[in-house]
């Protein structure tokens, strides 16, 4: 974990949020917002790439995870909750602007800021999840499929607590790097499909499972399983959507996430670009789910001549 990343906790809408943040930003702000299971440590290199670039690097755990603080039991997860904690964090450090990267679920909200903000927006960079202007049904998956398992409630509860969190998370690091859908045959958990024998991503080391498993161990899963898993039937519908700042999406071809419902379709009949006009797509050809750890020069890259194709003057 590199020492120059600074760590601070902002008071936001009644919890701490915890920031990481790089950089000096004199051509401007970057935030990171991830996906599950990640957290700001997701971001390690893209942070000090931006920052080595003149960028400022901001990369906040999502509520509910990492050393962010959980919101309330009772309070039920909202996407409109993440959109307002990204502009809190922006308010709070003056930041007029910021380009927004983000991945998984992290996109959603990313999106989201774009539309309802664009004045505060310089562009928006995802990777692996297009836009989508409706909640997205996952019903045509085999029942084994663990979108559909985990958002039944306490399922993927039961299932995570037979192992300490260190398993849990490498066992999804293992499954979601594949190229393949995991699929839970019947009488099968998804904790189930893969064991200590089989061998980690060989970009993803102990010490990486280290640092995940140390801030799932302080969050837990309450929270990570209702934001995305148990919300996404909540996903704003945005059929009139129109995208007033530059898109960019990176898609890794060895992404599981590319085979899930509509996302191929989506990506090559140029029905995205009906809603966003400044619209670039690139292709990782061996790029996995898990594009910004496995591959990071050439994310780094990618991202860098996007920020750079949209400097002050232009923005």
């Amino acid at each position: 974990m590199a020492r120059e990343i600074e760590h601070t906790h902002l008071p936001i809408r009644g919890i701490n949020i915890h920031v990481a943040q790089v950089g000096k930003g004199e051509l401007g702000t970057v935030v990171f917002l991830h996906g599950f299971p990640e957290i700001w440590y997701s971001w390690r290199h893209q942070m000090l790439a931006v920052a080595a670039a003149g960028y400022r690097a901001i990369a906040p755990d999502c509520r509910g995870y990492g050393l962010s603080d959980q919101p309330p039991e009772h309070e039920e997860a909202s996407w409109d909750d993440l959109v307002a904690d990204v502009l809190a964090i922006l308010d709070t450090f003056s930041i007029p602007k910021a380009f927004l990267v983000a991945k998984d679920f992290g996109a959603i909200p990313a999106y989201e800021f774009a539309l309802r903000h664009p004045g505060r927006t310089r562009g928006v960079a995802c990777l692996g999840v297009f836009f989508n202007p409706a909640p997205i049904s996952f019903d045509d998956m085999p029942e084994g499929f663990y979108i559909r398992r985990w958002r039944e409630p306490g399922r993927a509860e039961a299932d995570f607590g037979r192992y300490d969190v260190r398993r849990v998370v490498r066992t999804i690091y293992v499954l979601f790097s594949g190229a393949e859908n995991p699929i839970a045959k019947e009488g099968q958990e998804f904790m189930d499909l893969a064991d200590l024998s089989t061998p980690l991503p060989e970009w993803f080391t102990e010490e990486d499972l280290d640092a995940y498993a140390k801030l799932y161990e302080r969050s837990g899963f309450r929270y990570p399983l209702q934001m995305p898993y148990r919300s996404l039937h909540k996903i704003p519908n945005r059929m009139d959507a129109k995208f007033q700042v530059p898109v960019f999406m990176v898609i890794g071809e060895e992404d599981y996430a590319f085979k899930l419902p509509g996302f191929k379709t989506a990506m090559r009949s140029g029905v995205m670009e009906t809603f966003a006009p400044d619209l670039k797509i690139a292709c990782i050809p061996e790029g996995s789910h898990f594009m910004q750890e496995q591959l990071p020069e050439q994310v780094n890259e990618l991202l860098l001549g996007f920020l750079k194709d949209h400097p002050v003057a232009a923005a």
